[in-house]
């Protein structure tokens, strides 16, 4: 498969799941549902619309990045590039999810942690890949 066609497939379906979700968090907003509205799980509703907006973002992120290999001639990324993209556009928005699923004294649950983890590995994806591109669309 080309690295093209895997972010594009990543975006696409990352795109659909969180997507899901954010129509879930509706739906227990309009049915509300305590377990997600009361006051004292307010850490819970903040995480999960940080998951829900993150992993829409960086789903169309992905799209984009498949879509430049695509349109830009010799634009490509090496293997580790692209995979820190695909997983940091996963791990952070998961650390986002699971910090709100387990909440402790009104603080995320050790999850979150995963939220820079995913961070790091986006932020040298997305260099990596502007200094690649920077190469191929010299002035």
């Amino acid at each position: 498969m080309t690295t093209s066609n895997r972010h594009l497939r990543q975006g696409w379906w990352t795109l659909f799941i969180f997507l899901t979700l954010g129509l879930g968090l509706e739906t227990l907003h309009g049915f509300k549902i305590g377990w997600y509205l009361d006051a004292d799980v307010e850490i819970r509703r903040l995480m999960f619309t940080l998951s829900h907006a993150h992993g829409t973002l960086l789903a169309l992120v992905n799209i984009g990045v498949g879509l430049t290999i695509r349109c830009v001639e010799g634009f490509d990324l090496e293997k580790n590039v692209s995979g820190a993209l695909i997983w940091g556009s996963l791990v952070l928005p998961i650390g986002f999810l699971l910090g709100g699923l387990f909440i402790h004294d009104g603080d995320p649950g050790l999850a979150v942690f995963l939220v820079p983890v995913g961070g790091f590995m986006l932020l040298y994806g997305v260099g990596c890949a502007a200094k690649e591109l920077s190469k191929q669309l010299k002035p």
